[in-house]
């Protein structure tokens, strides 16, 4: 079987042969000679010797080799390996931002399917936990002892990617009642200060949304007249609600359009949402929230589809990441109980308290739902737009209905 480098037995496979499976009979003889020859082979591409050869068993050493402690070391290096992938995704989503990049229409589809791709490998990481737990606690106790003071919180990458995507530092749970920084030394605690200073994509996003098409006053104004569609269609359906015969229904429903009114009284209250963005309860700046939501309400209008796409990515990103959270905190606690982590944390009640919102970056988009109304509530959008599809940044104010009645 000429295209798998594990059924070979008795040569090697240069790596262009192994990617270009339509590739001609002759030219991968062709290329099979030049193998021969001294030219690259796959094992060298990957560096396999250096990856292969990278389990070192504590146990081992110790003259005792615990069987699963291998298992244990694959896992994590694989974990590893992917965290890497994501930080060289993630860091060429951000460069493209920061350098104005997005105006280009295809550039903004390669920041799409590269986040898409980042919750791709994330849901990989999730199910990765059900290879991990065929070990039993027992199996894990045999070498628990040999990995001490070593911690799973020492994952360097793990933290650049909470700081890259915007966790904020002054949400963080403090490990060993210290900041979190402090138990990495030297350059690696360098390298995490550089990364908080750095864009984030939370920044990054929040930044591209508040340029979103129509939200000038001057122009289509879109908060303007959802405000005004919204209270008036209250405002009638309280009404009508009034003139209906005494019943505890009725009193029922009258509460409910009452507390609807004050739901979106502060909705487009900007003084209550810089409130809740001062105390952490909010991530994104009010002008970024009104953009995420006019996205949401014409994510099937041509100009949107791509950028609620982006949005929908970047709820599923922090999802997975609660959901791998939330697999690890299962898994310790199946492991250790209630005892106290391998690097001095109190193990399972440590990470038991990572898996909240304070750790989703973007849990300002999820929380777009509950301002979602009835489609004839939601101003008009001139005809015209769906002749044009969606340009990142540049907008004409007549593709937008003027028509206030709408």
């Amino acid at each position: 079987m000429s295209g798998c480098p594990f059924m070979a037995k008795k040569h090697h496979f240069t790596f262009s042969e192994l990617s270009l499976e339509d590739k001609h009979e002759d030219n991968s003889q062709e290329g099979l000679n030049k193998a021969s020859k001294g030219g690259l082979i796959y094992g060298d591409y990957l560096q396999l010797d250096k990856v292969l050869n990278a389990q070192e068993l504590q146990s081992e050493k110790k003259g005792n080799k615990i069987h699963d402690e291998h298992l244990f070391i694959v896992t994590h290096q694989a974990y590893e390996l992917w965290f890497k992938q994501i930080l060289w995704e993630l860091d060429s989503v951000r460069e493209i931002f920061q350098n104005g990049h997005v105006r280009d229409e295809r550039n903004m589809l390669k920041v799409v399917a590269r986040i898409h791709r980042i919750s791709m490998i994330l849901k990989l990481l999730v199910e990765q936990f059900s290879v991990l737990e065929t070990m039993t606690a027992m199996d894990f106790f045999d070498f628990r002892d040999y990995l001490s003071p070593a911690s799973g919180f020492q994952s360097l990458q793990f933290r650049l990617l909470e700081n890259k995507i915007g966790v904020p530092e002054i949400l963080r749970v403090p490990y060993n009642r210290r900041h979190y920084r402090d138990n990495f030394k030297g350059e690696t605690n360098e390298l995490l200060l550089r990364s908080e200073q750095e864009p984030t994509l939370l920044g990054l996003v929040e930044a591209w949304l508040e340029r979103t098409p129509g939200l000038e006053e001057e122009g289509f104004h879109f908060w303007g007249k959802l405000e005004v569609n919204i209270f008036r269609a209250l405002e009638e359906e309280l009404q009508a609600a009034k003139t209906k015969p005494d019943s505890e229904d009725k009193e029922e429903h009258l509460a409910e359009l009452q507390k609807q009114k004050e739901l979106f009284g502060a909705l487009f209250d900007e003084r209550r949402h810089e409130h809740l963005l001062s105390k952490g309860e909010r991530r994104l700046s009010y002008k970024a929230l009104k953009g995420a939501l006019m996205i949401n309400f014409y994510r099937e209008e041509p100009r949107f589809q791509v950028p609620f796409q982006l949005l929908t990515s970047l709820m599923e990103i922090d999802t997975l990441m609660t959901k791998w959270r939330y697999n690890h905190v299962c898994m310790v606690h199946r492991m250790i109980g209630s005892k106290a982590g391998t690097g001095g944390s109190s193990g399972y009640q440590y990470l038991r308290s990572t898996v909240s919102d304070r750790y989703k970056v973007f849990v300002d988009l999820f929380n777009l739902s509950t301002y979602l109304v009835p489609r004839h509530w939601v101003p008009r959008l001139n005809p015209s737009i769906h002749k044009f599809l969606y340009t990142a940044e540049c907008c004409d104010s007549s593709y937008f209905s003027s028509d206030d009645s709408d």
